[in-house]
C-alpha cells in the first residue's frame, strides 16, 4: 500500500470506530475505504468483517451485567446466529467478485434505507406495536444473520426489529443480546472469510488499530455533533456508494 493509502485506511478506521461508538454505520465507511484503496468487493467486505469486531466485543463486555441476567433466554438465538452466519459467509464464499459486484449497489440502498429508518423502528419496538412467537421471532433471527454473515451493514437494526419482536421493551435487554449475537455471527464468518483467503491482512491490521482509537478517542469529538448529523453523515456516504456502484457498474 502506497502512504496515501494508509492514511485514507487510517483516517476510515478513526471515522468509522467513533460513529459505530456514537450512533452506528461505521461498517459503510470502512466497506467504502476498502474499495477506494483498490481491494475487491468480496475482500473488502470480509476485511471490513474483521475491522468491526473489536467493536462488537467490547459493546458485549459492557452489556455482561445484562447478560448474566438474560442467561440462557439467549440460547436459541445463539445458534440460530451461528448458523445464519455460517450459512450468510459460504453464500458470500462461493460468489465471485463480478457477481458480487452487481449486488453490493442494491445491498447499499438497502442497508442505507434501514439504517434511515432505525429511529422509527426503535419507536415502534418501544411502542410494543410487534409481537411473534418465539419460533417465529428464531426463524427471523436466522434469515438476519444469513444476511449478516453475507454483507453485515445494516445487521444491528435489523437485530433489534427481530428481537424486538419476543424479548420485551427493555432496550438495553435487546443492545445487549444484539451485541452478543453480532459477535457470534461475526466470528463465525471470520473463520470463512480467514479459511477462504479472503482477508487483506496488511489493510486490516492498519483499520483495526486506527478502529480502536477513533471508538475510544473519537467519541468525545463525535459527541460536539447532534446524533442526527452523525447518522446524516452515514446515510450520506451509504447513497453515495450506492450511487458509485451503480454508475461504474
Amino acid at each position: 500500500m502506497s502512504v496515501f493509502e494508509i492514511l485514507i485506511l487510517v483516517a476510515a478506521g478513526f471515522v468509522s470506530g467513533a460513529i459505530n461508538a456514537v450512533a452506528g454505520g461505521g461498517t459503510f465507511i470502512a466497506f467504502g475505504a476498502l474499495t477506494l484503496v483498490g481491494l475487491p468487493p468480496i475482500t473488502a467486505n470480509a476485511t471490513s468483517s474483521i475491522t468491526q469486531f473489536p467493536g462488537y466485543v467490547t459493546s458485549t463486555l459492557a452489556y455482561r451485567r445484562e447478560l448474566k441476567v438474560i442467561g440462557r433466554a439467549a440460547l436459541p438465538f445463539l445458534i440460530v446466529s451461528a448458523l445464519g452466519g455460517l450459512v450468510g459467509a459460504l453464500i458470500l464464499l462461493a460468489l465471485d467478485n463480478p457477481q458480487f459486484r452487481a449486488m453490493v449497489p442494491w445491498l447499499l440502498i438497502a442497508a442505507t434505507a434501514l439504517f434511515a429508518a432505525g429511529p422509527r423502528i426503535t419507536r415502534a419496538l418501544k411502542a410494543r406495536q410487534m409481537h411473534a412467537s418465539p419460533l417465529v421471532a428464531w426463524a427471523i433471527q436466522f434469515l438476519v444473520a444469513i444476511y449478516g454473515g453475507f454483507f453485515g451493514a445494516g445487521m444491528g437494526i435489523m437485530m433489534l426489529a427481530s428481537l424486538g419482536l419476543t424479548e420485551g421493551e427493555d432496550f438495553h435487554r435487546l443492545n445487549a443480546i444484539k451485541t452478543l449475537l453480532s459477535v457470534v455471527i461475526a466470528i463465525i464468518a471470520i473463520i470463512v472469510f480467514v479459511n477462504g483467503g479472503l482477508i487483506a491482512w496488511s489493510a486490516a491490521w492498519v483499520m483495526l488499530i486506527a478502529v480502536a482509537i477513533g471508538g475510544y478517542l473519537g467519541v468525545a469529538a463525535a459527541r460536539r455533533f447532534p446524533q442526527a448529523w452523525v447518522r446524516g453523515f452515514v446515510i450520506a456516504v451509504g447513497l453515495f456508494l450506492t450511487v458509485y456502484y451503480f454508475v461504474t457498474g
